[in-house]
């Protein structure tokens, strides 16, 4: 099921997200221009616009619950990751009550489909489209290039600690493959791919500082301050995982942590125990750090924390005034 099915699902929710923000930006140009003619009929328009909007993006929160329980087996199983695997799951009721809550009047809620929207159009190209070739010449894919930059980048750093396994080329057929060679003389590979690249993280980052309405400057102070330090960060993770593995530094307990993750290879205790573990739970948070950093700068992004807390203790929130922050203006 993951693939190009799941790749057409994704590109349909995000357009229905896209398409969402589109009308609820018309709804409110309408409102703004209410003055210059009849005050009934463009404010009439307006609100038609809205619903229109409200229908769109609540149809696109249901979609993307779709799209998250059908990756939910992919994590959960094929990847072994228990913690993408179960916030997956949880992200399916989540998607569904946000666009139930969006459905019965919460229009705050416009402000976290558009971020949702942002996210998805900046990470979608990257995640599908192949690598092509015209008049002979070969354009590789766009994750291609990144892979391989931030292969490169870990690579440097890894001999920086010592460590100077062979570039190889992966499964991908990408310049993005580290061999070692262990003391019993057994081969380890360990593969840079997208998700190892920071693409992710930095794509939700972006939508949610593109998504407000704030002026320029700050937006851009705020990419400035969450995009060199995730990527940084994130070539740390990337090194951190390939010495540890590629030279089995966190070979404990294996029994115990092969039969957590349903695997039998005892060279994969140190992988796990890295990725699966140690470098996930560091990456929540880095990433509650990165965003207390950017919410200084942006305090308009607390609307989408304090609707997201809403949906998990359906309780209201003024993070603002807990925080100390500058007031946010009108999302």
């Amino acid at each position: 099921m993951v693939g190009i099915y799941t790749d057409a699902l994704a590109w349909v929710t995000i357009l229905a997200f896209a398409l969402g923000a589109g009308l609820e930006l018309l709804s409110r140009r309408n409102d703004r221009s209410a003055q210059t003619g009849s005050l009934e009929e463009a404010i009439g328009a307006g609100r038609d616009l809205l619903e229109y909007a409200r229908s769109v993006s609540t149809t696109a929160w249901g979609l993307f619950a779709l799209f998250w329980l059908v990756l939910f087996p992919h994590f959960a199983f094929s990847q072994k990751s228990y913690i993408e695997g179960a916030l997956s799951l949880i992200a399916v009721p989540a998607c569904l009550y946000a666009g139930y809550l969006l459905w019965n009047g919460r229009d705050s809620l416009f402000l976290l489909s558009r971020s949702t929207a942002i996210m998805g159009l900046i990470y979608l190209p990257f995640e599908t489209i192949p690598a092509f070739t015209v008049s002979g010449t070969r354009i590789p894919a766009p994750r291609e290039l990144l892979i391989e930059i931030v292969a490169t980048q870990t690579g440097y750093m890894m001999s920086l600690f010592g460590s100077n396994p062979e570039l190889i080329v992966g499964s991908q057929g990408y310049d993005n493959t580290y061999q070692f060679i262990a003391a019993s003389g057994h081969t380890l590979q360990f593969s840079v791919v997208l998700a190892c690249t920071g693409l992710g993280s930095i794509a939700i980052f972006a939508g949610l500082i593109g998504a407000v309405r704030a002026p320029l400057g700050r937006k851009l102070k705020g990419l400035a301050i969450a995009v060199p330090i995730i990527y940084g960060l994130n070539l740390v993770r990337t090194t951190f995982i390939g010495i540890t593995f590629g030279e089995q530094l966190l070979h404990i307990y294996p029994e115990v942590v092969l039969f957590l993750f349903g695997a039998s290879d005892e060279y994969l205790v140190s992988w796990f125990i890295s990725d699966r573990i140690l470098s996930q739970l560091l990456a929540v948070i880095a990433l509650i750090g990165v965003t207390y950093l950017v919410v200084r700068e942006l305090p308009e992004i607390l609307t989408i924390i304090e609707d997201v807390l809403y949906m998990v203790t359906n309780d209201e929130y003024d993070l603002e005034e807990a925080l100390d922050l500058p007031r946010r203006s009108s999302n």
